[in-house]
C-alpha cells in the first residue's frame, strides 16, 4: 500500500489522503494490467507525492532543490519557500519532480510489478533536457517504455519514436495460446501510432499463438518500420500454406546500409537481380524459408559483410557455395536442410562450423581457421567425415545418434584441442551394445584437452552390467596431463562406462573434479524447467545398480586432489518412463 492523491473530477487534488489497493492504484496511474500503451487520464495530470513531508528523504530533496541557476548567476531561494510552481506540493507539503509545462509529470505510484527503470521515476530530480528524457526512455524494455509513456506527456512523445518495438505475447500482454487476431489488433493500433523514426529494432514473434489470419499486415507495417536506421529486423512467422513474400522492394538505400541483422522464419525469400547490396548485414538467419540456390546466392554476393550465417530447415536449397568474397564470415550452421547434399566454402576466416545431417558432405570446407566445429555423425562416420587438417581446432562437439558401432583409433591428432563434447544415443532397435571404452581414442588423439563431457541416452538398457561381471578389463597406460574436468551424464551401471571412468581417474593426472549424473539432460530447478528430463522406465530401474557401481569401483580409485559429485535420481519428481525417443 502507498498513500497517493485523490483526483476529483477535474483533476484537482482533495485534501486528503487514503491508503489504495493495488487495483485502485493502477486505475489511478492509468497503467494496463496486460496492454501496451494508453493514453494518460485525467488522474496523470499532476505528480503523485513522494511520501509524508516528515520524512528525512522528502527534506533532503525539497532542500536541494531550493537552488535556481539562471544565466546572470546562480540564485538562492529561501528553504522554506521553494521556487517551484505550487501545484508540486501534493498533501501534507510532499515535493514532487517535475518536467515543466514542456515536460509532463511522470506518475510516481509504486505497483508490484515494476521494473527498476519504473522506480527511476519515483525519486525526486531536476529538469532535464528532453533529449535526456527520451534518451533515459529508449533504454527501457518496450513494455515498460509503453508504460512509461501512460504517464508522461514527455514520455509519450518519445514513444512515438521508441527505438526497440518487440512484439510478441509478452510484451503485448496477451494471455498463454492468446489469438492472433488480439495481436493483430494491439501491434496494428501501435505501429499506427508510431513514426519509424529512430527505430533500431523490430522483431514480430508469433511463437505460442493461434489463430493466425493471414499476412495483410505485414507490407504496411514493414513500410513503418523499415526506416533509414534499422539495425535488427526479425520476422518469426507461424507455419501457413501460403508463405510470406519477404519485400526487397522496401529495402531502400539507407536501410540497406544500417541494416545489421536479418532473421525470417516461414517466409520465402525471392530477392531481385535489382536489389542492392547489404553493406552492414553482419547475422542472416534462415529457417523454414523457401529459397533456391540461385537466390541465396544472389542474396550472399550482396552481403559482403557477413559474418553468421544460418540455415535451418529450408528444404528448397540442394547445394551451397560459399564464396571468398566472404572475407568476414567466421560462423556457419546448417540444420535439417534435408535435400542439400554438399557444402563448399571459401571463405578464409571460417572458425566456427555447425552441420547437422548424416547426408551432409563438407569436405570441401576450409578449415585452416577452424577452432569450433559440431557435427552430427554417428562415432564410425567421424573417422571418414572428420577433415584431416584442422590445426586449430579447440572445441569439438560429436552427436551421435543410433550408436551401433565402437569408436576407431582417429588417423589425426588434435594438438589444440581443449573441449571435447560427445553426446551418444540409441533407439528402440538398436540391439548391440557401445564399447564406451573405445572413446579413449579421442583423449589419445587430443594431448591439450582439458575438458570432457559425456551424455548418454539409451531407451533400452542393453549394456553388460558391472553387477552381472564384475572383472574390469586391463587398463593401458595413458598420459593426459591436461585433462581437469569430466562430466557424465546418463551414468549407467554398463560395464564399459565404469572401465572409461576408471581410465580416466588412473591416467589424467591434472583431474580436479568428476561429475556422474545419472540423468541424462536437464533437472527440476535447473533454468526454467520444474521436472526433471524424462527417462525410459527401463533405464530408470537401472539407477540403483549405478548408485552401487560408483561406491564399488568408482569411489575408492579416486585421489585426494579429485572433487567427486555423484547426483542420483531427483527424489522430487516421481519416476516416469517414456515410451518414445527423448529427442
Amino acid at each position: 500500500m502507498y498513500t497517493v492523491p485523490c483526483f476529483g473530477r477535474r483533476g484537482n487534488r482533495r485534501r486528503s489522503a487514503r491508503r489504495l489497493s493495488v487495483d485502485e492504484q493502477l486505475r489511478a496511474s492509468a497503467i494496463p494490467r496486460h496492454g501496451g500503451p494508453r493514453r494518460a487520464g485525467r488522474g496523470c495530470r499532476g505528480g503523485a507525492p513522494l511520501g509524508d513531508s516528515t520524512s528525512t528523504a522528502s527534506h533532503t530533496a525539497r532542500t536541494r532543490f531550493h537552488t535556481k541557476l539562471d544565466q546572470g548567476g546562480a540564485k538562492k531561494t529561501h528553504p522554506s519557500k521553494p521556487n517551484v510552481p505550487n501545484r508540486l506540493h501534493g498533501q501534507r507539503g510532499g515535493l514532487v519532480a517535475s518536467m515543466g509545462k514542456r515536460k509532463g509529470s511522470p506518475c510516481q505510484q509504486d505497483g508490484p510489478g515494476d521494473s527498476p527503470a519504473l522506480k527511476l521515476m519515483r525519486t525526486t530530480i531536476p529538469e532535464l533536457p528532453e533529449d535526456i528524457w527520451s534518451c533515459i526512455h529508449s533504454l527501457m524494455p518496450m513494455r515498460e517504455a509503453a508504460r512509461a509513456a501512460c504517464l508522461s506527456r514527455a514520455f509519450l512523445r518519445s514513444w512515438k519514436c521508441h527505438p526497440n518495438l518487440v512484439f510478441n505475447k509478452d510484451t503485448i500482454g496477451l494471455k498463454k495460446n492468446g489469438k492472433g487476431e488480439n495481436f493483430h489488433h494491439k501491434t496494428n493500433h501501435i505501429l499506427k501510432n508510431h513514426s519509424g523514426v529512430n527505430l533500431k529494432t523490430f522483431e514480430l514473434d508469433y511463437s505460442g499463438m493461434y489463430g493466425y489470419d493471414g499476412t495483410s499486415y505485414f507490407d504496411s507495417w514493414l513500410q513503418i518500420a523499415l526506416k533509414p536506421g534499422i539495425e535488427k529486423l526479425t520476422l518469426w512467422l507461424p507455419n501457413t500454406r501460403r508463405k510470406y513474400n519477404f519485400p526487397f522492394s522496401l529495402l531502400s538505400d539507407g536501410v540497406r546500409h544500417s541494416l545489421q541483422y536479418l532473421r525470417l522464419r516461414f517466409c520465402a525469400v525471392r530477392p531481385t537481380v535489382e536489389m542492392g547490396p547489404l553493406r552492414s548485414l553482419k547475422r542472416l538467419h534462415l529457417s523454414y524459408v523457401r529459397s533456391t540456390w540461385d537466390e541465396l546466392e544472389r542474396l550472399l554476393f550482396n552481403s559482403l559483410a557477413l559474418e553468421q550465417l544460418e540455415l535451418a530447415h529450408c528444404t528448397e536449397i540442394i547445394c551451397l557455395k560459399i564464396p571468398c568474397a566472404l572475407q568476414r564470415l567466421n560462423s556457419l550452421s546448417i540444420f535439417g536442410c534435408s535435400a542439400l547434399g554438399v557444402i563448399e566454402s571459401q571463405a578464409p576466416n571460417l572458425s566456427n562450423l555447425s552441420v547437422r545431417g548424416n547426408r551432409l558432405d563438407f569436405s570441401l570446407v576450409d578449415t585452416l581457421q577452424m577452432k569450433k566445429l559440431l557435427m552430427e555423425r554417428t562415432i564410425r562416420d567421424v573417422r571418414i567425415r572428420l577433415p584431416p587438417i584442422m590445426p586449430l581446432l579447440e572445441t569439438l562437439v560429436i552427436e551421435s545418434r543410433h550408436q551401433v558401432a565402437d569408436a576407431p583409433m582417429l588417423p589425426t591428432k588434435f594438438l589444440y584441442l581443449k573441449h571435447l563434447k560427445i553426446l551418444l544415443s540409441s533407439g528402440t532397435t538398436i540391439s548391440q551394445a557401445f564399447d564406451y571404452f573405445s572413446l579413449v581414442s579421442f583423449l589419445d588423439a587430443s594431448p591439450s584437452l582439458e575438458t570432457l563431457v559425456l551424455n548418454v541416452s539409451q531407451l533400452r538398457m542393453i549394456h553388460e552390467s558391472i553387477s552381472e561381471h564384475p572383472q574390469l578389463r586391463h587398463m593401458p597406460e595413458g598420459s593426459h596431463g591436461q585433462l581437469k574436468s569430466v562430466k557424465i551424464s546418463g551414468f549407467s551401471s554398463a560395464k564399459s562406462l565404469v572401465e572409461l571412468t576408471c581410465y580416466i581417474l588412473k591416467n589424467a593426472v591434472s583431474l580436479e573434479c568428476l561429475t556422474l549424473d545419472t540423468i541424462y539432460g536437464y533437472r527440476c530447478g535447473q533454468d526454467k524447467y520444474t521436472r526433471c528430463f524424462p527417462m525410459a522406465g527401463d533405464v530408470l530401474k537401472d539407477a540403483p545398480r549405478a548408485m552401487s557401481a560408483i561406491k564399488t569401483y568408482i569411489e575408492p580409485n579416486v585421489p585426494h586432489r579429485v572433487t567427486l559429485t555423484v547426483l542420483g535420481p531427483c527424489k522430487r519428481c516421481p519416476a516416469r518412463g517414456i515410451s518414445g525417443t527423448p529427442f
